[in-house]
């Protein structure tokens, strides 16, 4: 088991020192930071200044090393746009993407899993195949359509719901949430549901397609003809043995919503990281770009670990295989 821990986390750092590279390697070709830091009456002289005080007159591979060497200890430069400590920025942002990342996995978890289980025990129902047929929808539409659906219906006809912002938020510390305030509730609710519905509906499927497959296996058979409950076989038998390969996916896609984020805090203009990012590519602010990559790549790499950890810990071949591969 320690062996297996010390392999994926060494895979991990490797990963991230790969995205690195490449995020950091594809900035060079975004434009030049300098043409939106200075004027139309810049000399020669101030941008050759300005261009040594960012360090761009370093060869790539010292940009690289110093950018990695600060990124170990919390430190990602300034901002070129606004002449402030990247991680600071950062920490002002990332609660907004947080909350609605966690809100929408949430949903996505518990309501995808809810009707996977539901649609597989009562695959032959009429509701069962409504929901089958409305996840279509999830499936097939693009995110951003589906945040300018929901804005026209809920904010735009019915004035429910907002179409904008986080709303009222609470300080806490260095953390600000909007679950305190009435405004800030009503203003998570369509780009929770915006970021979610896609990834609700493959997990959805994902069980329902699993579990399908389990109610098939002999020992199902065997359960019923020994006469025990239905509702025993569904829920203590079929949906822990379906849940073991639904893991390895469903993490994935838990980590995907902190990344696909971008897209629906841009429609929603919601005050994250993703919006920030979006920004940063207009101002060519690489500082800012470099540092929200390698954030969801440590999330996202730190998910996946955390994935791998809970699959060996709950499918006994894994171990079972490591053993005897190590006789």
């Amino acid at each position: 088991m320690l062996a297996y821990i010390i392999r994926r986390v060494a895979q991990s750092i490797l990963v991230l020192f790969v995205v690195g590279l490449v995020a950091f390697s594809m900035f060079r070709f975004v434009g030049d930071p300098i043409d939106n830091m200075l004027g139309q009456e810049r000399t020669q002289a101030d941008i050759e200044r300005l261009r040594e005080q960012l360090g761009l007159d370093q060869p790539f591979v010292v940009q690289y090393w110093r950018f990695l060497e600060q990124a170990v200890q919390g430190n990602f430069g300034l901002s070129y746009r606004q002449g402030r400590p990247v991680s600071e920025i950062l920490i002002e942002r990332l609660p907004a993407t947080l909350e609605l990342a966690f809100v929408s996995g949430l949903m996505a978890l518990a309501g995808g899993i809810a009707l996977g289980i539901f649609t597989a025990i009562r695959r032959r129902g009429l509701s069962a195949n409504i929901i089958m047929t409305a996840s279509l929808i999830g499936v097939s539409l693009p995110t951003f359509l589906i945040g300018i659906l929901l804005i026209y219906l809920f904010s735009v006809e019915l004035g429910w719901l907002p179409s904008f912002g986080r709303g009222e938020v609470t300080d806490l510390g260095w953390w600000t949430t909007g679950f305190l305030t009435e405004s800030g509730l009503k203003a998570l609710i369509l780009p929770a549901i915006t970021l979610g519905l896609y990834q609700m509906t493959l997990i959805m499927r994902l069980v329902r397609t699993e579990m399908l497959e389990v109610l098939r296996m002999d020992y199902i058979r065997f359960a019923r003809a020994r006469g025990i409950r239905e509702r025993a076989i569904n829920f203590r038998h079929a949906l822990k043995n379906t849940l073991v390969p639904v893991i390895t996916i469903t993490g994935l896609q838990l980590g995907s919503i902190i990344a696909f984020a971008i897209i629906t805090e841009t429609v929603f203009q919601w005050p994250g990281v993703g919006l920030l990012f979006i920004n940063a590519i207009q101002f060519v602010d690489i500082p800012v770009m470099a540092a929200y990559l390698m954030l969801i790549s440590v999330m996202f790499v730190g998910i996946n670990l955390i994935v791998d950890m809970l699959y060996f810990a709950i499918d006994p071949r894994l171990r079972a295989d490591r053993t005897q591969g190590g006789h």
